[in-house]
């Protein structure tokens, strides 16, 4: 934020209030379950009060977050594809339309996301869901480009393969 030209620091509060919704988004499509990803923004938020005064100094301390969150998700010890298949969650009111076709492609995406290796994931969301470039994705994630790629292609490639063969035509 500018006043007079000069920038002046968010304070933590208002970071969170900015962020918040976009981060928990992010979380949701890398878990697979809201309530994961409001346990992964949590930690993220609790891990970013401690260090405040050096994110608050940076130009984008929401980039900032939002490398903590994917970091965080890859470093979860608490791998949950092994006894639980994330599905996306039900609307709380019934909106009259019948949704039971568009729940169950939500359902199988979110299958066939959670059989990805984390890091994979965590490239296709950062590619398909928050549109940044590879040069970007590698910088979140501390590694080159061409690793990027490379995992993209992979999780691509994995995707194809488990795909049913009437969902292929």
């Amino acid at each position: 934020m500018t006043v007079d030209g000069v920038k002046q620091a968010l304070s933590f509060d208002e970071l969170v209030q900015s962020s918040e919704r976009r981060l928990l988004r992010l979380g949701l499509m890398l878990t697979g379950g809201v309530h994961s990803a409001e346990d992964l923004v949590q930690t993220v938020f609790a891990r970013a009060h401690r260090k405040w005064a050096r994110i608050s100094a940076l130009d984008h301390p929401e980039a900032y977050l939002r490398t903590m969150v994917v970091n965080e998700f890859l470093s979860w010890r608490r791998l949950r594809r092994y006894s639980e298949v994330p599905i996306a969650e039900t609307a709380d009111q019934p909106s009259g339309e019948d949704i039971s076709a568009r729940q169950a492609q939500r359902d199988a995406a979110w299958r066939l996301l959670s059989g990805l290796p984390r890091q994979q994931r965590a490239v296709l969301v950062l590619r398909y869901y928050e549109d940044l470039p590879d040069n970007e994705i590698a910088e979140v994630l501390g590694v080159a480009p061409g690793t990027v790629r490379s995992n993209a292609s992979r999780g691509l490639e994995t995707l194809r393969n488990k795909l049913p063969a009437e969902e292929e035509h």
